[in-house]
């Protein structure tokens, strides 16, 4: 569940949707735009976005590709950065930078409300670090009451952080880096999972040292997939209120990707990947 809706396990990504660093135009954007209608067609319900990826470049695709949308299609934006013309991530923590990136969202996906939002802390560009969420919340919050936004959650913080969220709005949604290898919110997807809230992990795949990667091209192989597939599967094993979102600009590794939630994932394997030192 994402606030009040339901939506399937593996969803999408839109992150490589927009050019190299996610900056400008993609190089095929009718591929992109192939790839969004696939997704939705293979069942795909829970589609990630921001109106910083580009800038603005992601949205226009899945607005051109998807709109007007299914009923039961759930579309996640991020605010709280820009990016610089340099393609640099900067924060956009003020209330004026927060306003107008809601406005940009709906504008730039056709839409009159946004299902959820998440606020991106950025006290750090390279992973969550302590600083108060209170006012830059407050604002999304009071954009919810106008109707603009239904439902609020949060992306690279830390616990801490979390807590001090759920003081001033209801939060859906958790959304860190987290995968095999990067293993530091163990703490909080089970304490998430038991408060019924959903845990959505990024770079589902990456940095992982040469053992571990020979550890999981193993079990992969043992399992007839690909080394991704097993890493997405061992994400969906892991905890039930993980909701998953990579992203490809590719319908082949787009099919790659969904196919994951068919792999037969024994005990035994998630036994081996857990018994992996995260790097």
């Amino acid at each position: 569940m994402l606030g009040e809706r339901p939506v399937n396990r593996l969803g999408y990504g839109a992150m490589q949707l927009a050019g190299k660093g996610v900056f400008g135009p993609p190089r095929d954007r009718a591929e992109a735009v192939a790839v969004l209608r696939e997704a939705v067609e293979s069942g795909v319900n829970h589609i990630d976005t921001s109106d910083f990826y580009g800038p603005h470049v992601t949205n226009e695709i899945i607005r051109e590709a998807l709109h007007p949308y299914r009923d039961d299609v759930v579309i996640v934006t991020k605010v709280g950065a820009r990016r610089g013309a340099d393609a640099s991530w900067n924060p956009a923590f003020w209330k004026e930078d927060l306003t107008q990136a809601v406005h940009d969202n709906l504008r730039n996906l056709g839409l009159d409300a946004i299902e959820v939002v998440n606020l991106r802390a950025m006290f750090s560009v390279h992973g969550p670090a302590e600083g108060s969420i209170a006012e830059p919340l407050t604002v999304l919050t009071d954009l919810k009451r106008q109707g603009l936004i239904r439902h609020i959650g949060l992306s690279n913080v830390t616990l801490r952080q979390v807590e001090e969220g759920r003081r001033i709005s209801e939060i859906v949604c958790v959304q860190n880096m987290y995968n095999l290898a990067n293993r530091a919110d163990d703490a909080m997807i089970d304490r998430l999972a038991a408060e019924g809230t959903a845990y959505v992990p990024f770079f589902p795949l990456g940095g992982f040292s040469p053992l571990q990667s020979s550890t999981l091209s193993d079990v992969a192989a043992r399992l007839a997939a690909t080394p991704m597939q097993v890493a997405l599967a061992w994400l969906l094993k892991r905890s039930p209120n993980i909701l998953l979102i990579p992203g490809t600009s590719s319908r082949v590794h787009l099919r790659e990707n969904l196919a994951a939630a068919e792999v037969d994932f024994p005990d035994e394997a998630m036994a081996e990947l857990d018994g992996m030192v995260p790097a």
